[in-house]
């Protein structure tokens, strides 16, 4: 772990008991991707623990440098995969050479929020149809595991394609290999082979796609 991350573990604990239980805290150390988290307050919130992997959006956010010229990003939404809605914020922790090494990240369960919101709506409006929040096209998502975590932006491409795999053409395969890498997946592990195995094709075509 960078020295300038150890500063931060502190502040972890502080935040959480300052904010109370609907508020997870944590701090990642983005020189490992697989086990990312070395800090986390209130993970009941999104079900995650130290030693835990990024998120798609951490993984994005560090394979475009233009998102890194930013201190922080604040109040975009995010979605644990037990449907728990989340009003998050990052601040970007640099070493001495202005490198982003860290993240410390606020994330805010709004879920109860919203249904008294909805509750509200529905008393002052009667029987009109209840306008839901709309989310984001592409939330935040919370898992775990670095794999699964691939698998999950790997499904959601193909899914967005509305075409399976044996149908594809290869200009449509390249398309979603070209989304696949704009969000940073082949920044991590084995993503070649599992990517080539969901599109059903060789590494060597992956390799080509990207190449090109």
């Amino acid at each position: 772990m960078d020295n300038s991350l150890k500063k931060y573990k502190d502040l972890v604990g502080f935040l959480a008991e300052v904010l109370g239980e609907n508020y997870e805290i944590v701090l990642h150390d983005l020189s490992n991707f697989e086990n990312s988290i070395i800090a986390i307050e209130n993970g009941h919130i999104s079900g995650r623990k130290k030693g835990d992997a990024l998120t798609d959006l951490a993984l994005k956010i560090v394979n475009d440098e233009n998102n890194l010229k930013e201190e922080y990003l604040t109040n975009y939404t995010g979605k644990t995969k037990n449907n728990k809605n989340l009003r998050s914020s990052t601040f970007f922790i640099r070493n001495g050479k202005n490198k982003v090494i860290g993240m410390l990240c606020i994330n805010f369960d709004v879920t109860k929020l919203i249904y008294a919101r909805d509750m509200l709506d529905k008393l002052i409006n009667g029987d009109k149809k209840i306008n839901k929040i709309t989310e984001e096209k592409f939330p935040e998502k919370f898992t775990n595991s670095i794999e699964e975590l691939m698998h999950l932006i790997i499904e959601n491409s193909i899914k967005e394609m509305s075409i399976p795999p044996k149908r594809m053409t290869a200009d449509e395969k390249k398309e979603i290999v070209k989304k696949l890498d704009n969000q940073g997946v082949f920044l991590l592990k084995n993503s070649v082979t599992e990517v080539a195995k969901e599109l059903e094709t060789s590494e060597a075509t992956i390799y080509r796609y990207l190449n090109n």
